[in-house]
């Protein structure tokens, strides 16, 4: 117990500022970035036609880290009136004062600087639809006090990759971009809407909006409405792309096989429960990605 003590005193200032900041941008729980990835990559393999090229693979890549951080930064940093009150967060570095409020902003600002630069290489069309996704990250944090549906806003900033990984690779945002797009804001406002059923409680007295507090007892019903919805639009864009039975059979099959899953896990609304589904959602834009690249690959023959 000693030795533990003194090895945390004897940890050099830098080091604990950097596990603080490593905190403070999530890098402790990378679901956030999976599911962020994933939709981009569905996007970067259709309008490449399959693999897309490696650079622009590595900056959209790279950038969903990037901006996923800063998105965690920039919410922290607005939610710090909030985190205090809520069990699940009050133990976030700028709830508890490890890191400054102008900590907080520096890194975001870096972050971004970071991920614009990367931007920067690619098509004008690419650059200028950088700036409505800087927006859409920047702003997402202050919906929740303004409105219950701040799950539909992160559907919007968190698929924004979708229409600028079209604009990346082929100089134009065509129609089944924004049929993704949709697509990926249902699915963000389903699988976030899990999250915030956990924080349900909490956030009510706290003064906190979310669709959770919004849908009340009809959660588990919306929920259903909006994987469902998610699934037709998936559909749709496979459809519109011209994608075969790898895709709508195997990867839509096993999608609404694993959301069915969710709602067994979460049935009775408990807060584990409901954290748990929320995570299952990488496995759902995984089995997408996985048939969607199967079918683009021109490798797999379908046996039947």
């Amino acid at each position: 117990m000693g030795y533990e003590r003194f090895e945390t005193e004897a940890m050099p200032r830098w080091r604990e500022r950097l596990g603080q900041y490593w905190k403070l941008v999530r890098g402790d729980r990378p679901i956030g970035v999976l599911l962020l990835l994933w939709p981009t990559w569905w996007a970067l393999w259709l309008a490449a036609d399959g693999v897309p090229p490696a650079w622009t693979l590595f900056v959209f890549t790279a950038g969903v880290w990037l901006t996923r951080s800063a998105g965690c930064v920039i919410n922290d940093y607005a939610d710090r009136w909030l985190d205090p009150q809520v069990e699940r967060t009050r133990g976030r570095p700028l709830a508890t004062g490890a890191v400054s409020g102008r900590e907080a902003l520096a890194v975001f600002a870096a972050l971004m600087l970071v991920a614009f630069g990367l931007v920067l290489t690619l098509n004008r069309l690419t650059v200028w639809l950088s700036f409505a996704g800087l927006f859409l990250a920047a702003s997402y944090p202050y919906l929740k006090r303004y409105t219950y549906l701040p799950q539909v806003y992160l559907g919007l900033a968190f698929g924004w990759g979708i229409p600028m990984a079209f604009a990346a690779v082929l100089g134009e945002v065509p129609p089944v971009a924004w049929v993704l797009y949709g697509a990926n804001i249902l699915w963000a406002t389903a699988y976030d809407t899990w999250y915030a059923m956990v924080d349900r409680e909490d956030d009510i007295r706290a003064g906190s909006k979310s669709t959770a507090i919004l849908f009340g007892d009809l959660d588990l019903v919306i929920q259903g409405v909006l994987y469902a919805l998610m699934l037709v639009a998936l559909y749709l864009v496979g459809r519109q792309a011209g994608l075969g039975p790898y895709y709508h059979l195997l990867a839509l099959g096993v999608a609404a096989l694993l959301i069915a899953w969710e709602f067994v896990l979460a049935r009775h609304r408990g807060r584990e429960a409901c954290f748990r589904a929320f995570l299952h959602n990488n496995w759902v834009g995984a089995a997408v990605f996985a048939g969607l690249a199967l079918d683009l690959s021109g490798l797999a023959v379908w046996p039947f």
